[in-house]
């Protein structure tokens, strides 16, 4: 559940490097291997009698089904629809089940959602099933990209917005915290860095917040940057480091991070140690996961 605890809005990556995708009859559900149309998209919800269950609803607000209709004649998987039911029940209760960084996502029933591959008609289909054979269960496992954080009940603004995949410029994060409070973050295991570049997107902070403008790539697990993709962008009041830090791990959900800036002498990244500029000057810089393997110079 912790993939999608802060989550308002999320994409699902399959194994076979595709996307869940809601089809535009507004019944299907298939994969497709672009992450950049709002079909990929999908809107958490939180269900007020469990903590264990979310719903999942498509950008026709409908929501992610577990129907009965068998996928083919003699297979036993069973299609995953979208619906509008009158009344909500089992059917569009997901259970998020961690296992190594990824999730499964299991019925009321014990089924799972499953991305098939294979030849047509069973190529890129989503049912949900229960797979017996070892080589089969990778089929059940799903990134969550978290596109939009919820707004945490405490912040005023809305500040940025990322990724994790070419999106529309209204993909975003909100403000979870002020500058100095020290909420608790996620392990940075929960948080993919293998994420093509249409997974977050950039929007402009509101005028008037305050503080001084800190843009910001993040490194992936290489500590490579990619500088095709535009900057994420937050408001910061404040000069120091530490607390920098803790607001960027607090938006990004992780723990763990090194705030580093690039050297314009030899491209290396350098991890920022002492104080901010003064005069809240605006600032680049890089976000480097625990899980990087980047080397900085000393």
């Amino acid at each position: 559940m912790e993939f999608f605890q802060h989550a308002k809005t999320v994409r699902l990556r399959c194994a076979h490097d595709k996307y869940l995708t809601a089809e535009e009859d507004e019944e299907s559900v298939t994969q497709d291997r672009s992450g950049s149309s709002r079909s990929a998209r999908w809107t958490v919800e939180f269900l007020e009698n469990s903590d264990d269950f979310i719903r999942l609803k498509s950008c026709y607000n409908k929501y992610l089904t577990a129907s009965n209709n068998p996928i083919l004649l003699g297979m036993t998987g069973r299609k995953v629809l979208q619906t509008a039911p009158k009344r909500l029940d089992s059917s569009v209760e997901w259970e998020p089940v961690r296992e190594n960084g990824v999730v499964k996502l299991k019925t009321r029933y014990g089924r799972f959602l499953r991305a098939n591959g294979g030849l047509p008609p069973w190529r890129n289909s989503v049912t949900h099933d229960v797979p017996h054979r070892t080589a089969t269960q990778e089929c059940i496992l799903w990134e969550v990209h978290v596109v939009e954080i919820l707004e945490a009940q405490s912040s005023p603004v809305v500040i940025i917005a990322p990724p994790p995949l070419s999106v529309e410029n209204s993909d975003t994060f909100s403000s979870a915290s002020s500058s100095s409070s020290t909420p608790s973050v996620k392990s940075a295991s929960s948080f993919s860095w293998n994420e093509s570049k249409d997974s977050f997107e950039i929007r402009s902070p509101p005028k008037g917040s305050g503080g001084r403008m800190i843009y910001f790539h993040i490194a992936n697990e290489n500590g490579e940057i990619d500088e095709g993709f535009e900057e994420l962008c937050i408001t910061f009041k404040g000069n120091d480091v530490v607390d920098l830090t803790k607001r960027l791990e607090w938006e990004l959900g992780i723990e763990g991070i090194t705030v580093c800036h690039r050297s314009p002498l030899n491209g290396k990244l350098y991890p920022l140690r002492l104080h901010l500029p003064p005069n809240n000057a605006t600032m680049h810089i890089i976000v480097v996961p625990a899980s990087s393997k980047c080397d900085f110079p000393f």
